[in-house]
């Protein structure tokens, strides 16, 4: 069962990443939060089964809560940006550099935790660091394009959130590591090794849903509706009614947030059932297989065309992670 979880969580993975590429458009103002916010309601609805169905110290949450906040801001903040960001960026550039925060994990470690870091998991890094600088360094179309649509500045933030994310999931990924490496030790209370991952798990998902509230109500201030779409918002914006929607038709215009939402959370839950059976390979892999999934969904699904240049580094940085998720396993 093992492998099968990993190959569901790899799969749903990689395709989500297509759906939040397709659900934040650009010209959808509020796309990225409203993403947050279908996200964080489907892991809501998880985390209350994960309750239901496993044995987690209710009693013990609320203290738990606050004490894996730092771990669970780190990954939502993370995750917004990445929503932000590929509203003007292309995936087949934003995710290999996402998903190299596996790199950094490791230096993190050694750094904080003083695990060893032998010479090849050294060079792996090195490599991987230097493919995503070649990445961004000759995506000299793609930046010229941004410019010329988005202006200098929306472009240099477009292209740092990937940046941003890899940076934050990596201490993110670093702090969770600390918090459920040994049960014994945990900064989490009344845990054990059998429900220590779906303690931390629902911490952070609870956490996800009250942002998304949260998220709701700043919306809600601003005048913008949850199932409004891009074409609703200008008509909006220039003053012009918006027609009726059935409920059927309000979730048709968001299908695409709600189907990576939908994705995202079933290669959760996966994920999560492979970290109980134990195995340290699990995020490894996923942190491959993922990247090179919605890689290739991207290239053929959403027509995405990078340079040579871009290919070969794209490359350099495969060989990489795939490296890295062999020395680490």
């Amino acid at each position: 069962m093992l492998w099968f979880f990993l190959l569901f969580s790899t799969g749903c993975w990689g395709i989500a990443e297509i759906f939040y590429k397709k659900g934040n458009v650009a010209d959808e103002p509020y796309a990225h939060l409203k993403t947050t916010v279908f996200v964080g309601v489907f892991f809501g609805v998880y985390s209350l089964v994960i309750l239901l169905t496993q044995d987690v110290e209710i009693a013990y949450l609320p203290a738990n809560f606050i004490r894996y906040l730092p771990v669970a801001l780190c990954y939502i903040v993370s995750m917004v940006c990445s929503y932000y960001g590929v509203r003007y960026i292309e995936e087949s550039i934003s995710d290999p550099i996402e998903n190299t925060s596996c790199a950094f994990v490791p230096v993190l470690c050694a750094v904080f935790m003083h695990q060893h870091l032998n010479a090849k998991t050294v060079i792996a890094i090195v490599v991987v660091a230097i493919g995503i600088l070649c990445i961004g360094f000759f995506d000299t179309e793609g930046k010229a394009n941004r410019k010329k649509l988005f202006g200098k500045k929306l472009a240099l933030v477009s292209i740092a959130m990937p940046f941003c994310y890899m940076i934050l999931d990596a201490i993110g990924t670093f702090l969770d590591i600390y918090y459920t490496d040994d049960a014994a030790t945990s900064v989490l209370v009344g845990v054990t090794e059998d429900n220590l991952e779906h303690t931390a798990n629902c911490c952070y998902e609870f956490t996800f849903l009250l942002i998304a509230v949260g998220i709701l109500i700043y919306l809600k201030t601003k005048g913008v509706k949850l199932f409004s779409t891009a074409e609703d918002e200008a008509l909006v914006a220039a003053g012009e009614p918006v027609p009726q929607k059935s409920l059927l038709q309000k979730i048709g215009g968001q299908r695409n947030k709600i189907l990576a939402a939908l994705f995202e959370t079933g290669g959760q839950a996966t994920y999560l059932f492979a970290l109980s059976e134990g195995s340290g390979v699990a995020a490894v892999i996923l942190g491959s297989g993922t990247v090179i999934i919605s890689f290739i969904l991207s290239r053929f699904l959403l027509k995405e065309k990078l340079t040579v240049l871009q290919y070969v580094f794209i490359g350099i940085v495969f060989i990489g992670i795939i490296s890295l998720s062999l020395l680490e396993a």
